[in-house]
């Protein structure tokens, strides 16, 4: 492979771990991420010449510190900058050398637990987490949590600003601590995750990096975190991540779930998923991650569409609203009602879920009812919900399977998938 192609894939796959541990060492957002770029900038010019290091992430960190020396003394604050570096390395190895074998040797993982400190307004903790330790864009995220690029901005730059004026520790905080901020800790992992399942915008439908690293994340927390919800949430992510090859054709275009090729389904993924939440089931007490991956188990079991237990999915969804009320539950709630007992049942739901407003942006609420309204025949409605839809949506993919279901209503001849939404 050629060195520059070799450093695009460092950069791609290692790139937020090189910037976890200059933060770590640097104690500083704004001059890891410059040392960061200044140490690929130095890989781009030396290893064409002199070769790839053996240990290319350790190199780049390496170079990446010195970058940041040489940044320290070309603005003449080396002596007072050069003590608090030292100062914050003192502190960070005597508090990992504390907990030995409780350690997790991952900087991400701590970087995560920084971000998510008490500390930080809960507002911030999530954006500032997908933002530095995921690399996700500020548009991105923007974008999932339903505000503007610039509000999203201003929420990072004050999240950095709060780590660094309070001193904040780049460390994995000591076990008595876990459980006060392992709720938030989950939650960065499932954006993450749902991010890389299905992306906010752009071309692609999926990113196999994010749905990665939220995966491998999610094994560090069970193995720091021995906990039933923990659990729940890991089963959860390889649930949906087994059906991966199977949700979109050679085109790219979606194949929705009833259509899906199940032979494609990743039966390993599977298999350690069912182990994982039968530990979480065994505590008695379900959590929310628990409960969705349940009803995805559902779907894993049943050998077929036809086949699927839309009773257990619909009573699985009652009991996920008693413990996370929320719009979006109910509105999946509404399809597998309407799976169970029809269309007509499932619209009537959805009608009066849209009437409250809350999912008036939702694109995904205007799909699902117009996919019920063409279900019962009423395909002039079902095409302007469908047209609604299209309107809200960001994503290539999404836009060229609502396309597709319009022209089916303009043609009924044209053939695309009539599955669940």
């Amino acid at each position: 492979m050629h060195p520059h192609n070799r450093i695009q894939e460092i950069f791609n796959t290692d790139s937020r771990r090189v910037l976890a541990t200059l933060i770590r060492y640097l104690g500083d957002f704004d001059l890891a991420e410059d040392a960061m770029a200044e140490a690929f900038a130095v890989a781009a010019e030396s290893w064409p010449r002199d070769g790839v290091p053996v240990n290319p992430r350790a190199w780049l960190v390496s170079t990446g510190r010195f970058k940041a020396i040489d940044a320290i003394r070309r603005h003449s604050k080396l002596a007072g900058l050069q003590a608090d570096l030292v100062r914050r390395n003192d502190e960070i190895t005597s508090a990992n050398s504390a907990r030995t074998d409780e350690e997790i040797e991952d900087d991400r993982l701590r970087l995560i637990f920084t971000c998510c400190h008490p500390a930080i307004d809960p507002t911030i903790q999530v954006a500032l987490t997908l933002r530095e330790v995921c690399g996700l864009s500020t548009e991105q995220i923007a974008s999932a949590f339903l505000v503007a690029p610039a509000t999203m901005a201003q929420r990072i730059v004050r999240g950095k600003a709060k780590i660094r004026d309070a001193g904040i520790p780049f460390q994995v905080p000591a076990r008595e601590e876990l459980h006060e901020r392992i709720e938030t800790v989950m939650a960065v992992c499932y954006l993450v995750f749902n991010e890389g399942y299905s992306t906010s915008s752009g071309e692609s439908h999926t990113r196999a990096d994010l749905t990665e690293e939220a995966i491998r994340l999610g094994r560090l927390l069970c193995e720091l975190i021995p906990d039933a919800e923990v659990f729940g949430l890991l089963a959860l992510m390889l649930l949906h991540e087994s059906r991966r090859l199977a949700r979109t054709d050679d085109a790219g275009d979606l194949v929705l779930l009833e259509d899906q090729d199940r032979s494609l389904w990743n039966r390993e993924k599977i298999r350690e998923a069912l182990e994982w939440l039968t530990r979480a089931l065994a505590s008695g007490e379900v959590g929310t991650y628990t409960i969705q991956a349940a009803i995805s188990a559902v779907h894993a079991r049943s050998a077929s569409a036809a086949e699927t237990k839309w009773n257990e999915i619909v009573d699985w969804y009652d009991l996920l609203i008693q413990a996370a009320p929320s719009a979006i539950v109910e509105l999946n709630r509404a399809v597998a009602v309407a799976m169970r007992d029809g269309p007509e049942a499932g619209l009537a739901l959805v009608d009066s879920i849209l009437q409250r407003s809350e999912l008036t942006n939702y694109y995904l609420a205007h799909s699902a009812r117009a996919e019920l309204l063409r279900r019962t025949g009423n395909f002039e409605a079902a095409k302007a919900a469908f047209e609604r839809a299209w309107a809200l949506v960001k994503q290539v993919p999404e836009r060229r399977f609502l396309t597709q279901k319009i022209a089916q209503i303009d043609n009924p001849g044209t053939s695309l998938n009539n599955g669940p939404m």
